[in-house]
């Protein structure tokens, strides 16, 4: 049949109604869509949400201690800087919500969203977690943050907190640590015999073996406590954050090599349910600002340290000793004892020396010939071309 002249005319416009009412559709449709996306992702297109994230951080250090205490704060600043305020991170020092050592279960209960501190605060509750600090005569700094992110040390550490609804991140390294601040000389093993000494972690049980008397304390009650007697001797970290507590007012002797924190690794750890409230732009955000935040503790320890001794050496008239040979060689008998019994006790403490003794053995037999090797010849070197002191 022809079509009519009517036909002919309207059909093509009629066409084109329709095609402009589809586009219409879709573009109604695909802002919808847009808009849930943003409601449950927080992301838009390349744009962000509108839903604004606040946590509560609590430490296990004084607010706004040097060294240990910027880590927290750095984190915040971090989080505030790349996801432009939509997280907000409030920092609490020791003792403003909760004590220094409740900060674990503040995190594990939701009291708090995250924390700062160190795992082997918490060996009581779980042995393993001294891995995740540091082990006597272990691994320093550049190790232990290689067997954490490169040789399965973080998924140990995570199966270790997951039963308290916990997911820790490194948090911050203070390098080799100072052996401590002691009252009186320690010229041999009968000198440890009856001291009474603020040291935590696997590090307390050695010294409790070589005849010493450990004793937990917090960061913030050191200097009244050797000033009073309480303990006769304590270690904390080094020349930089030990300078700044006034420890040299309290004690006299400042020994080293810190055979007990080789490479002391903090943690920053954050509950479960919010860390998995939070959009998947803002959680790379929170494991990003950690590897930022830990690295920056180790670089800012490197840099202070050394002007921190002079000051406590040239200006306060500190003492500074080396422990004898013999004494560090019953403490590294007493370390491998305490860790015998360690792995043997808990299952768990038992996989992680397995996975931590491993990269161990690995990391100190390559530094036989790259660190180690490398300090030593620099030392000869420039050693041989100074002039000596008469």
């Amino acid at each position: 049949m022809a079509a009519s002249n009517f036909e002919r005319r309207f059909t093509p416009l009629i066409i084109l109604l329709l095609v402009a009412a589809l586009v219409v559709v879709i573009g109604l449709w695909a802002s919808g869509r847009a808009a849930e996306q943003s409601i449950n992702t927080g992301v838009a297109g390349a744009g962000v949400g509108d839903e604004h994230f606040h946590w509560k951080m609590v430490t296990t250090w004084p607010k706004n201690l040097p060294g240990l205490g910027s880590a927290a704060e750095n984190f915040a600043r971090y989080m505030d800087e790349m996801s432009g305020g939509r997280l907000t991170v409030h920092v609490y020092g020791a003792g403003e919500i909760v004590p220094a050592f409740e900060v674990f279960d503040a995190v594990s209960q939701g009291v708090a969203d995250a924390g700062h501190g160190a795992a082997y605060y918490w060996k009581g509750k779980i042995p393993s977690a001294v891995f995740f600090t540091t082990v006597p005569f272990g691994l320093n700094a550049q190790e232990i943050n290689g067997w954490l992110h490169y040789g399965g040390g973080l998924e140990l550490w995570r199966e270790a907190y997951a039963p308290f609804n916990i997911i820790p991140f490194a948090g911050g390294n203070t390098g080799v640590q100072m052996a401590g601040w002691f009252n009186r000389e320690i010229n041999s093993t009968e000198d440890l015999q009856g001291l009474k000494m603020r040291i935590p972690g696997l590090a307390g049980d050695v010294f409790a073996e070589a005849g010493g008397t450990a004793v937990r304390i917090p960061g913030g009650e050191l200097y009244t406590s050797l000033q009073t007697g309480v303990i006769d001797a304590t270690e904390w970290v080094g020349p930089y954050n030990d300078l700044a507590l006034g420890l040299y007012e309290v004690a006299e002797y400042y020994y080293y090599p810190g055979w007990h924190e080789p490479g002391a690794m903090l943690e920053l750890i954050v509950n479960r349910d919010s860390f998995e409230a939070l959009p998947p732009d803002l959680q790379a955000m929170v494991t990003v600002a950690a590897r930022a935040a830990n690295q920056d503790m180790l670089d800012e320890f490197t840099a202070r340290n050394n002007a921190a001794l002079q000051d406590l050496v040239n200006n306060h008239g500190v003492k500074l000793r080396r422990l004898p040979d013999d004494v560090l060689q019953a403490l590294y008998r007493g370390s491998e004892k305490a860790m015998r019994q360690l792995i043997a006790e808990d299952p768990l403490a038992a996989r992680v020396y397995d996975s931590y003794k491993r990269f161990y053995d690995g990391a100190r037999a390559y530094h036989h010939i790259s660190e180690q090797a490398y300090i030593n010849a620099r030392d000869m070197v420039i050693d041989a071309e100074e002039p000596q002191q008469p």
